[in-house]
């Protein structure tokens, strides 16, 4: 069974008031899953892609107390001035490059700025290179507005690790832009610097744009120092770096994301941004720049708390028949295989249906990866014990030959 068969939306009808290239959105898979366990009871959810942890107490008061000074109206279109001053001395400081605020604009979460960066980009003709699996959103976005994608497959046994070779042989003519998420989400993956370096060398050389979703950017296990684009380049001529303050933060409700890039491409995303959004929550860019000044303390427990859950997480799926795992260095993600040809679908479904456990099917994140099951690790080691209980004497009954 697929999963788009589960039901059928508005925008899948072929009613002709829709916009055709509508049709190029699927239904999301998370969204199915969660609506059918938002039906049972005793649901445990590996499946919910946000920090479980509160926001930190300086950022809400922040929040709450630009509300209470009046901060309700309009920012200026690229954003809060305090916080586009605070985001360019933080990845300054962070990258050791000089930024400035005219290289960064703010955005209705990171969602906005992929939409922003990704449908600026596309147009009939042209090709785009995407990992699969991916984030749900970049293939679909660039295929309704015409673009053409090619999908890198990566591996569970080899970590879901990217080949830059594989990108740089995919390279076409007519290839305006490579999409690189790392962390990644649904896999955890982190691409190490020489990946970041080969791919973003030939892009340069060809005038390829670079779009780097960098989200988990802080979610870096084991110690490592983190991989960002903005480390690799030398200037940020034909590069768009997208991150928010959602997973670093605890504040993915408050919706406030970024666009770093060059100044001339700002200039042109934020005419796009003013037809969007026009401009980000105005209390929550104030929490935004509590959350810049606030110190490591809340990030340094947070990525403590992720550290031992990930660590279990590995545990329990090596102990867990049919499926193949792997240690993510990054993001609250794990995403393993089950037996090759095995539907994934299914097996999520029925996981859900017998056990009462909420996981994600791979086919949500690409084509190439129906045998697979996106667990996320965003709730307490309690819970994931509890789902490992029932998960693992489910899978000794299967029979997947």
């Amino acid at each position: 069974m697929s999963l788009s068969t589960l039901d059928v939306d508005l925008y899948e009808s072929e009613d002709p008031i829709w916009n055709p290239a509508m049709m190029a959105i699927p239904v999301p898979g998370i969204r199915k899953m969660v609506n059918m366990a938002a039906t049972m009871e005793d649901v445990i959810h590996l499946s919910i892609g946000q920090p479980d942890l509160p926001a930190p107490e300086n950022v809400v008061n922040a929040a709450v107390e630009a509300l209470r000074a009046g901060q309700t109206g309009y920012t200026m279109d690229a954003g809060l001035p305090e916080l586009l001053d605070s985001l360019a001395a933080y990845y300054s400081n962070r990258y050791q490059r000089p930024l400035t605020p005219d290289n960064i604009m703010i955005t209705t979460g990171a969602t906005e700025a992929l939409y922003l960066a990704l449908t600026a980009v596309a147009a009939p003709g042209r090709h785009f290179i995407v990992p699969d699996p991916a984030f749900m959103l970049y293939a679909p976005l660039l295929r309704m507005n015409g673009g053409e994608v090619t999908e890198i497959v990566t591996h569970a046994e080899k970590g879901h690790q990217l080949d830059p070779q594989e990108v740089i042989d995919a390279i076409q003519p007519n290839t305006y832009a490579i999409i690189l998420n790392s962390p990644s989400n649904p896999t955890g993956t982190v691409y190490p610097k020489e990946t970041l370096e080969a791919i973003l060398q030939e892009a340069a050389y060809r005038g390829i744009e670079v779009i780097s979703d960098e989200v988990y950017d802080h979610l870096i296990y084991d110690g490592k120092d983190y991989p960002s684009v903005l480390g690799s380049i030398s200037d940020l001529d034909h590069v768009m770096v997208v991150s928010s303050f959602s997973k670093t933060y605890s504040m993915a409700g408050m919706r406030i994301g970024w666009i770093i890039a060059s100044q001339g491409a700002i200039k042109r995303l934020r005419r796009y941004h003013m037809f969007t959004t026009t401009v980000a929550n105005t209390p929550c860019q104030w929490a935004g720049v509590a959350a810049l000044n606030g110190g490591s303390e809340f990030i340094d427990s947070m990525l403590a708390e992720y550290t031992r859950r990930r660590d279990r997480v590995v545990e329990l799926v090596d102990q867990t028949p049919h499926l193949t795992g792997y240690k993510p260095e990054g993001a609250f993600y794990l995403f393993p295989a089950l037996p090759e040809g095995v539907n994934g679908t299914n097996v999520a479904l029925r996981l859900l249906k017998e056990t009462g456990v909420c996981t994600i099917p791979g086919e949500t994140f690409g084509n190439s990866c129906s045998n697979a099951l996106r667990l996320s690790y965003s709730t307490s080691l309690d819970k994931i014990e509890q789902a490992f209980e029932r998960i693992i004497p489910w899978m000794e009954k299967q029979d997947f030959s």
